[in-house]
Order: C-alpha cells, then structure tokens, then sequence
C-alpha cells in the first residue's frame, strides 16, 4: 500500500525538528489490511504551540491538543491532516468524554487510551526514508510504502489483524466504561472488517450496553449509518441485537424478533428484516435501499392478525411508515433522508401482475411514488423478495413493471406537465393569481391522468372555461376528489389482494 508523499513529509518535517512523529490508529491498521484508509492522522510528542511553529498554515481550536495541519492539493482543494500530541487521559463520568487530558513523551501511554488493538499501532519512518524532498503544501504525489515504516505494536494489534479478532486495548469493561460509543464501534468494525469480536470483549459491550443512552444520538447514528454502509450490515444488525445494542438504538426492528409470519415467509420478521439488507448489500444497492430494506417490515409485530401460515399483516406498510419517520428523526437524519426511506417503505406493498395492472394504476403509483424513486422501489422489492426465504421466480414481471414505468412515465403525471399552465388559466378566464388556479389546473390533471389523450390545449382550455362555471367548493371537491378516490380504491384494492396472498 502506497503513502502520499505528502503524509511523510509531514512526519519528516516534525523529526527534522527534534520531535517523534508517527502514523496512528485506523490508517496504520488499513494500511497493515491493504485497504485505502480513510483519513490520515498522525501523533507526535511536540506540544500544540510548537506543532503549529513548524506548519504555520495550520489550526488548533480544540481541548484535545490536535492541531490542523492545512496541504493544498490544487488552488481549489485544500484537505487537512490532524496531529495530535501523545496524550493521556483521566476517567470519563458522562461515559463519552475524558475529564482531563495530559500531554505524555511516551508513544506507549498514547496507545494504551485506544479502543481496539487494531487501532492501537503506530508507523515512524525509518532513518534512511526521512529525507524530505517537497515542501508541505506541495500538490507533488509521490508515494511511499510502508516498508518505509517501523511498527510501534504495544498490544499485538498485527495478531489480531491476522486473526480477524476485534480485541479491546487492555480491560474491556474499563474501555467500554470510559466511551459508550466504543460499544457500537465494535459491531460496526466486525460488519466492515469481516471480524468476529474477541469472547471477553463481546462480554463487556453486553454488560455495558445499556450505557449507550447516554451517548448523543447524532454520534450513535454516525457509527450506524457506517455499518449499514459496510460489506456485511446483515452480520452488525444480528450482532446488535444479540448483544442488547439494538432495543436501545433501533428498538423498532428489535419488535421484530421471534415475531412469525405466514406461508409465503420462512424467516420471523427480524429475521427476514436483516436478510433483507444482507441482500441490499450483497447486490450493491444505495444507502436508501439498504435502510428501507432492513425498515420495510417495521410495521408488521404491531398489525398482526391471527397465527400460523394464516397470519396476516394488513396495513404494516403504513404503521411502519410512521415508525421509521419517528425512528430517523430520533437518530436526527436529514430531513431529505427520512422522507426517501419513508416513501420506499410507505408502497414497498405495490401490486403488479402483468395483465391484471392496467396503465392508469401504473401511472398514478409512479405519480405518488415519484419517478425519481421508482429505481429504487424495485430494487427494495428485489432485496425484500430474496429475503424472504422462497423467492418467487418473476425477473419477466420486474422487467415488464419497468416497461411499464418508463412508458406511462412519458404521460402527464404532474401538474408541470399539463398543455397548460397557471398563466393560461389567468389569461384565460380574466382571474387573479390566487387558490382557484390551483384547484382547476389539479382538477385538469385528474382527468388527464385517468386519460391522458385528453392533454391537449384546445381541449384543456375549453374544460377550464367549464370547470370556471362551477361553484367554488364544486370546484374543490373536483380538484381534490381524484385523490381521495384513488386512496380509497387502493385501499379496497390492496386489502382484498392482501387476503389473497396472505400479506
């Protein structure tokens, strides 16, 4: 694995001027893995005052000691890398953040207040690899490999890389007692590494679990949203769960377990919930697509009917709908986030058979679902379908839906898509701007999505003179009644379908 140019030159700088520097933490265990670390840090014995003395295009405005080192890529990209003096650190009552930190000499004592010996390594140069070459700030790339570098392994961190073993520096109960965070941590590094957590150290994050409460649900949520991205979120979510991780930051899905569905199903909903992502996952899917997969079914424990291969769940969609609003914004997900996973979950219950679905239904699912969000729809339905333990065999049907979306796409599905605008219904009828020229151009777009052969001006401009005639609240009722009417038609659609198929 190769090293910015601009990395070592850092640390050359830092021991050109009497000081130890090293590589630590995340980047030295992803450089060990052969994998592209994420972000770079480094850590040295120069105090914050003297680190900023030799980069002096840097900042510092933290309790932490870390200083900001600014490298200038190009005139418009600007990264930068934190070092951080050795440092100690003293007891942790709220169980996030150390009560005193000290500044230490020794690259061992800065090791020993890490998590996991995996992050509890360092990388120094070697002597004859300290020669720098460019200047800091220098948009040169050339690179280095770790060959370049001595390991600094206090705690067999190299081992448990080799072993796959997520192992805690030192005491278990005391890392975990110093941040709670550090609970959800080892999950989400066993779901991204591929690892299994150590037996004393999954020991500690069960007993200590419940002091996850404590910690800011936006920091909790950072660490979810990572191992939800990771290659195996099916392993994270189970492993939350079994270590009572999960009923405290996705206490919705937690519902699910041992709840049993019906025939078509030959998971419980838990079970079938984190299948689901593993399928996501497994097929690529976008971040969307993975938290809709393991949401989708939220709704189902609290909507059951009856037992046994006649159970029934009618409504889940809906209730669940609710529940992941509810639960995303606990976990203070942007607001653009909550709504895309809440409409996925909200019509993942969409029918479609070929030959039964007529173009109307077609258009006005793609109309309420938004077009933009239909690619996705489908692939929920793909993940939930392989999730279920008997998948049924419809790639032809997947791939007539698409057909069908695309074309009925074409259609007037908006009111932006009409012949005619709010101008023309100004000029038209001699009015306002003002409500009334809303209800008539939503009581045009009803029609025309029923029959979209009638989105020609001339015709939609002497229907408007009509619908002008009507009584204001006539006209209201017209605009809004397409809706109401298509809710309840669905309604009366998917229950009756429902009971077919058991769903």
């Amino acid at each position: 694995m190769k090293i910015p140019d601009y990395i070592k030159n850092i640390l050359g700088e830092l021991e050109k001027a009497g000081y130890e520097a090293y590589l630590v933490g995340g980047c030295v265990r992803d450089l060990l893995m052969d994998r592209i670390p994420f972000d770079w840090d480094i850590t040295t014995n120069a105090q914050p005052d003297e680190i900023q003395k030799v980069f002096p295009d840097s900042v510092y405005e933290n309790d932490f000691g870390t200083v900001g080192i600014k490298i200038r890529h190009s005139e418009s990209e600007t990264e930068i890398v934190e070092v951080t003096p050795f440092r100690k650190e003293e007891s942790y009552s709220d169980k996030r953040h150390p009560d005193k930190v000290t500044f230490t000499s020794n690259i061992e004592d800065d090791l020993a207040r890490r998590d996991f010996t995996i992050n509890a390594m360092a990388m120094g140069l070697k002597l004859e690899a300290r020669s720098t070459k460019s200047k800091t700030n220098s948009n040169v790339q050339n690179s280095n490999t770790i060959s370049d570098f001595n390991l600094v392994d206090p705690f067999e961190g190299q081992k448990d890389i080799e072993s796959k073993i997520i192992r805690a520096v030192g005491e278990p109960e005391k890392r975990f007692g110093e941040d709670a965070l550090r609970l959800m941590r080892a999950v989400r590094l066993a779901a991204q590494l591929g690892f299994e957590i150590e037996p004393q150290t999954q020991s500690a994050v069960k007993k200590h679990a419940p002091s996850l409460k404590m910690i800011a649900h936006e920091r909790i949520r950072d660490e979810l949203v990572k191992l939800v991205a990771s290659a195996d979120p099916e392993k994270g979510i189970i492993l939350m769960q079994e270590l009572g991780l999960l009923k405290i930051v996705l206490p919705e899905v937690e519902e699910g377990v041992n709840v049993a569905q019906n025939k078509h199903h030959i998971y419980n909903v838990f079970e079938h919930s984190v299948k689901s992502l593993g399928f996501a996952a497994k097929y690529n899917f976008n971040v969307y697509v993975r938290w809709a997969s393991l949401l989708h079914d939220v709704g189902k424990p609290r909507s059951k009917e009856g037992s046994g291969p006649e159970a029934s769940f009618h409504g889940h969609e809906f209730i669940g709908a609710k529940m992941v609003t509810r639960a995303l914004e606990r976990l203070k997900f942007p607001k653009d986030f909550i709504e895309k996973v809440y409409t996925l979950v909200r019509y993942h219950m969409f029918y479609y058979n070929v030959g039964e679905v007529t173009e109307r239904s077609v258009r006005r699912l793609v109309r309420k679902v938004g077009p933009e969000n239909m690619a996705e729809l489908l692939e929920l339905r793909q993940s939930e379908r392989k999730g279920s333990g008997v998948p049924k065999a419809e790639p032809y049907k997947l791939r007539h839906l698409k057909y069908m979306i695309d074309k009925v796409s074409r259609d007037p599905l908006t009111v932006g898509m009409l012949k005619v605008n709010g101008n023309d219904v100004m000029q038209t009828l001699g009015i306002e701007p003002g409500p009334k020229v809303g209800y008539i151009l939503n009581a045009l777009l009803e029609e025309v999505i029923d029959e979209p052969a009638r989105n020609d001006r001339e015709r939609l401009l002497a229907r408007m003179k009509e619908l002008n005639r009507l009584p204001l609240s006539e006209l209201i009722k017209l605009a809004e009644a397409g809706r109401e009417k298509l809710e309840d038609e669905k309604e009366k659609e998917n229950e009756s379908i429902k009971k077919k198929f058991y769903v």
